[in-house]
This record gives structure tokens, C-alpha cells and sequence, in this order.
């Protein structure tokens, strides 16, 4: 257990910062699976807005820190090939 005042401190910054993040990676897979189960029942225009929501999302996550620049970028590039496929 933490004896010092700084490592209490961080401990409950920690569970905050854990808890913050938990709820934003959520959110960005549910708009990733949104995007994906709009390219699996194949409604384009469905798809592309879904798009349109999940990409904001993704550049975000990068911002804060949830995700690598390269991983979002990888996923964007992905879905939208997928998207164009359609």
C-alpha cells in the first residue's frame, strides 16, 4: 500500500484516468461495430454516415491519448476501403 502522499495521490488519479478511459474506448468501439454492421448488411449510405461518426471519434481517441495515430489511421483506412468496396 502506498505510504506517501504523492503515491496516494496517484492512485486515485489513476482509477479516475482509468475510469475515463474505459468509457471513451467503449464509446469508439461501439462506433466502429455501428460502421461495420452497416458494411456487413451492405446499406452504404448507412455505412458512410456511420463513417462520418466513428472518424471524429477515432481522430480523437488519438488526442487523448486511447490510441496510436498509426492504429486510428489504420482503422479509418480500413473501413473506408471496406465502404468503398460496397
Amino acid at each position: 500500500m502506498a505510504q506517501h502522499q504523492s503515491a496516494k495521490k496517484r492512485i486515485r488519479q489513476t482509477k479516475t484516468r482509468t475510469a475515463v478511459n474505459r468509457t471513451r474506448r467503449s464509446q469508439l468501439r461501439t462506433y466502429v461495430r455501428v460502421v461495420e454492421e452497416a458494411i456487413e448488411s451492405g446499406d452504404k449510405t448507412a455505412a458512410t454516415t456511420a463513417m462520418g461518426q466513428a472518424m471524429p471519434a477515432l481522430h480523437n481517441s488519438t488526442r487523448k491519448g486511447l490510441l496510436h495515430r498509426n492504429t486510428a489511421a489504420r482503422k479509418i483506412s480500413q473501413l473506408a476501403k471496406r465502404i468503398n468496396a460496397l
